[in-house]
């Protein structure tokens, strides 16, 4: 008897004791998921704080390229490299522009982290314009012949720029109406709708852009390979020594870049050449580390209103040495 009473003694104390280690494990695996609900809150709040920052930084950023040209079009009508528009801003640290602000103490950013800023104001129409395509269909047309000569002079295969041409065309006469034609790419990377390869697209690059309308080539700010495109008759080493002679005397007319040419050069036209520029590219930069936010922006400068007519915004993370780019981390 007494021994059945001591067996039933230790049942219970052993379910007890079982019960007690479910409760511990129960009450550790709520403070688990408390503190991890925690630090996920933390690190949301951080991230949608830097940002907020990084926004309210490159729009600050922005707004101050669009004070530098509108402060430049009230000195000069003429648009060249040698203005201050122009001058990129190397990466540097943002706290140095903070300490210029007689405002902000050298104790106020002690501890912050070293976050770097870059960027550059580049002119749009020192490149060919695709919408300048729209309705050109006639070979001989100035933008159809400049788009041929470029692809020649890079050496890019005459299909593609036959269905960069075709591609237009459609796109434009569509109008988005039809369903089965591409629509209107509005910037480069979009041309593989109309089936051009990667290769061309970036070598494209540097000397081809999509803008709102049909713009002039400004003769000032065009690269030889650019300007060799837009005339015909126009060899690429003529547009070379162009190039060489604008660098130090931009031209302040058409007509002063037209007796530049050599005699052999084909007519400038107004309205497919000027000495100005209405539209601007604009690309700021912050790095934190190896993370960076990038803004890449189309400003249109009408007098002196400067308006914003697209932005995109990336993210993503420099590689270290040796290893592939993981890519975006947000489109």
């Amino acid at each position: 008897m007494k021994s059945a009473r001591k067996i039933g003694r230790k049942q219970t104390r052993g379910a007890a004791l079982l019960v007690a280690m479910l409760v511990v494990v129960l009450v550790a695996s709520f403070a688990t998921a408390v503190l991890w609900q925690q630090w996920r809150a933390v690190e949301v709040e951080a991230a949608e704080r830097a940002r907020a920052q990084s926004a309210w930084l490159l729009a600050g950023a922005l707004d101050w390229s669009r004070l530098i040209l509108r402060e430049d079009v009230r000195t000069s009508s003429v648009d060249n490299l040698n203005e201050p528009w122009a001058v990129p801003l190397a990466e540097a640290r943002l706290s140095s522009f903070l300490a210029a602000d007689k405002n902000i103490s050298s104790d106020m950013l002690a501890g912050l982290p070293d976050v770097f800023l870059s960027g550059r104001i580049a002119d749009a129409q020192a490149k060919l314009n695709i919408a300048n395509l729209i309705g050109s269909t006639n070979p001989a047309s100035p933008a159809v012949a400049a788009f041929t000569k470029l692809f020649q002079l890079l050496g890019l295969p005459p299909a593609d720029l036959q269905r960069l041409i075709t591609g237009v065309q459609q796109a434009s006469a569509a109008n988005g109406n039809n369903g089965n034609v591409p629509l209107m790419p509005q910037r480069l990377r979009q041309l593989m709708w109309f089936g051009l390869s990667p290769q061309t697209i970036a070598a494209l690059e540097s000397h081809v852009t999509i803008l709102p309308a049909a713009t002039p080539l400004n003769v000032n700010t065009a690269s030889a390979e650019v300007l060799a495109a837009s005339l015909p008759s126009l060899d690429l080493s003529s547009a070379q020594r162009l190039v060489l002679q604008r660098t130090l005397r931009p031209f302040n007319t058409l007509a002063a870049a037209q007796a530049a040419m050599p005699e052999s050069a084909a007519q400038l036209v107004e309205g497919q050449h000027s000495v100005n520029t209405a539209y601007f590219e604009v690309t700021g930069r912050l790095r934190l580390d190896k993370n960076w936010v990038e803004e890449h922006s189309l400003l249109r400068r009408e007098d002196i209103r400067v308006n914003i007519v697209w932005r995109e915004r990336s993210a993503g993370m420099t590689p270290p040495a040796g290893k592939p780019n993981p890519g975006l981390l947000s489109p």
